[in-house]
């Protein structure tokens, strides 16, 4: 019984390697609103269309910290989030 548990374990997990392996990361000082709310799961439309405004009244995000200071945006979406976002400025 030992040995069905792990192998119906590992077999999951392999069927749910493509999903993960799949999420893009999102550059959030690059990103429009739409790519923002169509590629990270939490963010909708107005919170994409806020974390755009805040990037163009405040400059590029220096910190994925940063992104808490938008409305809408705490720190439990941000954890949630944070393996899908990047910060590059190349």
């Amino acid at each position: 019984m030992k040995g069905f548990i792990r192998n119906v374990t590992l077999l999951l997990m392999l069927l749910a390697l493509p999903v993960i392996a799949s999420a893009e990361v999102v550059n959030i000082n690059k990103a429009d609103a739409q790519t923002l709310a169509s590629e990270l799961k939490g963010i909708g439309a107005s919170k994409a269309e806020a974390i755009v405004k805040f990037r163009q009244e405040h400059g590029s995000f220096t910190s994925l910290d940063q992104l808490t200071l938008v409305p809408g945006v705490g720190d439990k979406l941000l954890s949630r989030l944070r393996p899908m976002l990047s910060l590059d400025s190349d």
